[in-house]
């Protein structure tokens, strides 16, 4: 896979890398939410344990209660009591 670099005229316009590329983009909002722009898809859903599958890697979501809501073709919202949060590289 390539390396998502901007162009010129990317960097000129001062855009995000993330609206540019593929790179996720990952918003956490106290322990209660998060939401993961640019996901590839769900890898596994369990009430307690929740993975995401992005470009780069794969986030781990572990808590209780956990719910997947507002999934659209560019991001998901994960609420629910989140432990932690681990994300696992697949590329360098």
């Amino acid at each position: 896979m390539k390396k998502n670099k901007f162009n010129k005229i990317d960097k000129l316009l001062e855009l995000p890398q993330e609206v540019c590329s593929d790179i996720p983009k990952i918003i956490i909002t106290g322990f209660d939410e998060i939401i993961i722009e640019n996901y590839k898809g769900i890898l596994e859903y369990e009430e307690f344990f929740v993975r995401i599958n992005t470009h780069i890697g794969a986030v781990n979501i572990n808590g209780y209660g956990l719910n997947l809501e507002n999934m659209t073709n560019d991001d998901i919202k994960v609420t629910g009591k989140i432990e932690s949060i681990d994300i696992e590289r697949t590329i360098d």
